[in-house]
């Protein structure tokens, strides 16, 4: 979470369980991804809870390490993961094939990202938020074609509940980046690990059976 260490253990070591629970609920292999988003946002935002200890007591070593972990799930893990984790739910063999087009839209957003944190310096500072400093990943093209696989890919699903998922994380998107610039993919992060409850729902009950027209 982007306010506090207890707060990231917090909600990290609560999604971290709700996300078993999630993966526990799944009946199907192709429905295990989409699943295990909950339990992969608990380890992100556990990551950045150590972030915020190596920036209190002055760790260098596990600082560095720590925001490259964050900065792979927030810039490269996502635009591809969720696109991906979605497609691999669908039967609707139109929706399934413009799922694809996002995960190709997402493939390309995270590679572009990962060389830039693989070539370009990153560093975290601390006030009431991590803001984690480096120009080049607030590129507004690139924040597009982002957003578009993250949060425009679940809008595509036969799935109601997903779809709102999308919605809710593309609104967030937009509050986080309009309020919080420059802290902007921590509180995005806090946001749409919150958000990732919704899955447990989609998953514990008759939610994934309300299905859109083909």
């Amino acid at each position: 979470m982007c306010f506090s260490a207890t707060a990231s253990f917090i909600v990290g070591g609560s999604l971290a369980g709700l996300g078993v629970l999630t993966l526990r609920r799944a009946r199907l292999r192709s429905e295990l991804p989409f699943a295990a988003i909950p339990l992969l946002f608990g380890v992100q935002q556990l990551i950045e809870g150590a972030i915020w200890l190596s920036l209190q007591y002055d760790a260098a070593a596990v600082r560095t390490v720590t925001t490259y972990m964050f900065s792979i799930f927030s810039h490269v893990l996502w635009p591809v993961y969720v696109p991906l984790a979605v497609t691999l739910m669908e039967h609707h063999a139109w929706r399934r094939k413009a799922l694809w087009t996002f995960t190709l839209i997402g493939l390309v957003a995270g590679i572009h990202l990962m060389v830039l944190i693989a070539t370009q310096s990153l560093t975290v500072v601390a006030g009431e938020h991590i803001i984690y400093v480096s120009a080049a990943h607030y590129e507004w093209p690139m924040m597009q074609i982002y957003v578009t696989a993250t949060c425009l890919a679940p809008l595509f699903s036969s799935y109601r509940l997903v779809r709102l998922f999308g919605a809710a994380a593309l609104v967030l998107f937009f509050i986080a980046y309009g309020f919080y610039t420059a802290a902007f993919f921590s509180v995005w992060c806090f946001f749409a690990a919150i958000l990732s409850a919704i899955i447990y729902i989609f998953f514990r009950g008759a939610h994934r059976e309300i299905v859109a027209g083909a």
